[in-house]
């Protein structure tokens, strides 16, 4: 059993003890002895669900939800505040994200870099997946790998390393349960930076993103329906509808949404249904109870990438901007020497005919939250999580550069198939106390958590190969299946404290400790059933990680802060895969922050700035193909930048910036050394930029674009094949079409968007475990759609 604590930083808490007497000592004697303002009154919609808090001074705006319509009742117990929508600040840091504190504090108030990407802004910027939310976020890229759907980079760490987290709850390891998920029935995501382990536990050594549903609000029903096409026959189809029913106290809310979205390559597409709902039940000024369900169903015919090819061999059909480096095939020992994509390949599909990447996910989730007493609310909700995943595809594309081989000029194929089933039971349980200790407002929530989790993997125990033509190959049947197993069994149990302390009406220090059980119960036959060697086995840690800092608000709007965070993770890529023979020691990360957000000009304007300092140790990387090599150290120092700004009512200006400077250290093995280089898929600098101007008459007409750059990048830790650097732009149009147009319909929007205007090629991700073939982005395709609400 292993132990890790939280190393206190002498010259962080330092920092803070200096700015805080400095407070204490400067301050006028009047103005330290004002009335605090504490914090809101705990009252959530949901566990883990999305509110917005009211600017001060300013009335709520765009209202959501409406106090409850209940008769005053005589009891001990003031009636709840229910929280109302404030519209939304141009970098929306009024959200509450619960991913990022259980203590209700804004975006704004929370001492960490936080992202809150909203509905609205979704739909605005033509988010069709979270992967596309993610592209859009500030110093995030994403790549649907069909390996790790969904999968991320973030401050320079990737896959199992970044949390991904469903209203909250944690399934498991990121590059093995993520799925594409559309956004259609989805509320906000939310992107915590940095080690998270106090949130969301072990494997958020570079952070979470969490995923929030749509939520039942108090007030009218409200309807919704949205419809898109577009060039590659792509189509998508979404209602919702929520508000309060007949019966006194009951909201409700329901989505369902349908797509189908084709790829550029030949015979690829995703099929997505999610059917969600919710209902909250006020019994009582005191008491709420509330439920939720939730189905989701994933089908793809998936798409591997375009292999690395010889300049050489490809001749005037060799590409330039996409790939460059020199390169021996992982798969098949080869030296390609200078490597391209070659341009007849850009729609090839090397996959098999009969493949299939298939998920069925069912969400059942419950709660309740009591005032015990004015002071005093516990909150709790219980969750059931099951899934059924398989992938049956050739996965492998090298292209063998051998010489008076049969295979020679040719693309080997190998096949892979892998099926999920996995079950997940658990409990959150929050008790949120407001207290005045010595004269300051402080709120403390104690959490306490636990989950069992089984977890079985039928496997491949062949993989059948063989070898077709670069060019119009035949692409044939998967073939012969042999499988074997294995299973994970993992109890999970955590208590935390989270904590803030407000010392002056501007400045408050924020903290949290987790201490952690993990319990990993791991067993893997052969083929004919027999138990591996070294199995079964069993493996427990407990790790304890947490977080400190501050926020300071010099001026109103004008907020510092910094903190000092801990994280832990597996070691080995993820616990699900653990052996015998790997490290079974946990990795430690650990991350200094500091920044400042501000808020100003009534509202329109608004900006954030962060410089961090990030070190990962006892790091396994992926060595090419499935193996893994042990890195000492991973550091990660960078700043990220954010802007958005309303100058007058018809224009609005926006745009983000990321530089991160990712390194290994100590990563010496037999035969070589990757000390130095960077980690697979961390570009150094990220940015996104857009504009949009609105004419108001006769019809309501806006006109968009959105660019986005995205440096050079690696596609495995040796660093020797870059996938360059690129720039694409999206335009946009919509038109809001009078209510008198349609009586029946409140508000209705028709759209046209052009992605990738410019047609431009380039390579969006790298798996480094099939180093030999590289993910090509979309190219350009014209989609229209309509939404109306009534």
């Amino acid at each position: 059993m292993y132990s890790l604590c939280i190393v206190r930083p002498c010259r962080f808490l330092l920092a803070c003890a200096s700015l805080t007497s400095f407070i204490a000592i400067d301050m006028p004697a009047a103005l330290a002895q004002q009335a605090r303002e504490p914090l809101p009154p705990v009252e959530v919609p949901a566990p883990q669900s999305r509110r917005q808090a009211s600017p001060a001074g300013r009335d709520a705006q765009s209202s959501r939800r409406a106090a409850a319509r209940r008769p005053e009742t005589a009891s001990a117990v003031p009636k709840p505040v229910v929280p109302t929508a404030a519209a939304q600040t141009p970098l929306n840091t009024n959200a509450v994200a619960e991913s990022a504190s259980r203590l209700g504090l804004t975006v704004r108030e929370t001492p960490a870099t936080v992202e809150v990407i909203s509905a609205a802004t979704m739909r605005e910027q033509g988010y069709r997946t979270v992967s596309d939310v993610a592209q859009g976020a500030v110093g995030v890229t994403a790549g649907d790998n069909p390996a790790e759907p969904s999968a991320f980079s973030m401050r320079g760490f990737t896959n199992s390393q970044i949390n991904t987290l469903y209203n909250g709850i944690k399934i498991g390891p990121q590059n093995m349960t993520s799925r594409i998920t559309d956004t259609a029935n989805l509320e906000a995501v939310e992107f915590l930076k940095g080690p998270a382990s106090l949130m969301s536990g072990e494997g958020a050594a570079g952070g979470a993103i969490n995923f929030v549903t749509k939520q039942p609000h108090t007030g009218p029903i409200r309807n919704e329906a949205d419809f898109s096409w577009d060039s590659l026959n792509s189509f998508r189809a979404h209602y919702g509808s929520g508000g309060s029913t007949n019966v006194q106290g009951l909201d409700y809310r329901f989505d369902v949404s349908r797509s189908s979205l084709n790829g550029f390559a030949d015979d690829t597409n995703t099929k997505t249904l999610d059917v969600s709902g919710q209902l909250n039940y006020r019994i009582s000024d005191s008491l709420k109870v509330w439920g939720a369900i939730e189905y989701r169903e994933d089908r793809s015919k998936a798409y591997w990438g375009a292999p690395l090819v010889p300049i050489a061999f490809s001749g005037s059909h060799a590409t330039t901007g996409i790939v460059s480096g020199n390169y021996v095939s992982n798969y098949n020992k080869t030296n390609l020497g200078a490597v391209t994509i070659d341009d007849r390949t850009f729609n090839t599909n090397y996959n098999v005919l009969d493949n299939r990447n298939v998920a069925q996910e069912v969400w059942l989730r419950g709660g309740f939250e009591l005032k015990l007493a004015p002071d005093l609310t516990l909150k709790s909700q219980a969750y059931g999580y099951g899934a059924e995943r398989t992938w049956f595809n050739n996965e492998v594309e090298a292209f063998n550069a051998s010489s008076g081989l049969p295979n020679s000029n040719m693309v080997d194929r190998e096949r892979f198939y892998v099926a999920h089933s996995q079950r997940l039971v658990g409990n959150i349980t929050d008790l949120i106390w407001d207290a005045n200790i010595a004269g300051f407002d402080n709120r403390l929530v104690t959490t306490l958590s636990s989950s069992y989790l089984d977890f079985v993997r039928p496997g491949a125990a062949n993989f059948p190969d063989d070898s077709v033509s670069l060019v119009n190959p035949d692409r044939g049947y998967y073939g012969l299946l042999t499988t074997k197993q294995q299973t994970a069994r993992i109890d999970n149990e955590a208590l935390s404290f989270e904590d803030r302390l407000k010392l002056t009406r501007t400045f408050a220090l924020v903290g949290g400790l987790r201490v952690e059980h993990i319990g990993l119960d791991r067993n893997s036959t052969d083929k004919t059933g027999l138990v591996n060697a070294g199995f079964p086995f069993s493996q427990s840690w407990v790790p304890t990680t947490g977080r400190i800092g501050y926020t300071w608000e010099a001026v109103p709007g004008l907020t510092f802060f910094s903190q000092y965070a801990t994280g832990a993770d597996i070691a080995a890529n993820n616990i699900f895969l653990l052996n015998p023979t790997d490290s079974l020691n946990l990795t430690t990360a650990r991350t200094y922050e500091t920044g400042v957000k501000h808020l100003f000009w009534d509202n329109r304007a608004e900006w954030s700035f962060s410089a961090y300092d990030i070190l990962r140790k006892n790091v396994y990387a992926a060595a090419g193909g499935m193996q893994l090599n042990l890195a000492g150290r991973q550091e990660s120092k960078g700043v990220e930048l954010a802007a958005a700004v309303r100058p007058i009512e018809p224009l609005r200006l926006w745009g983000n910036i990321a530089y991160v400077d990712a390194r290994y250290a100590d990563y010496d093995f037999v035969g070589g050394s990757f000390s130095g280089n960077t980690p697979p898929n961390v570009p150094r600098v990220v940015a996104n930029a857009g504009a949009s101007y609105r004419f108001f008459a006769p019809w309501a007409v806006e006109l968009g674009i959105i660019g986005r750059h995205v440096g050079d990048r690696y596609n495995t830790d040796a660093n020797t094949v870059t996938l360059k650097a690129y720039t694409v732009a999206d335009v946009y149009a919509f038109v809001d079409i009078p209510k008198t147009v349609f009586d029946a319909v409140d508000q209705a929007r028709l759209s046209f968007r052009v992605r990738n205007i410019a047609d431009k090629r380039y390579a969006i991700w790298g798996d480094p475990f099939y180093p030999d073939q590289i993910l090509l982005g979309a190219p350009r395709t014209y989609e229209i759609s309509a939404a109306f609400k009534w």
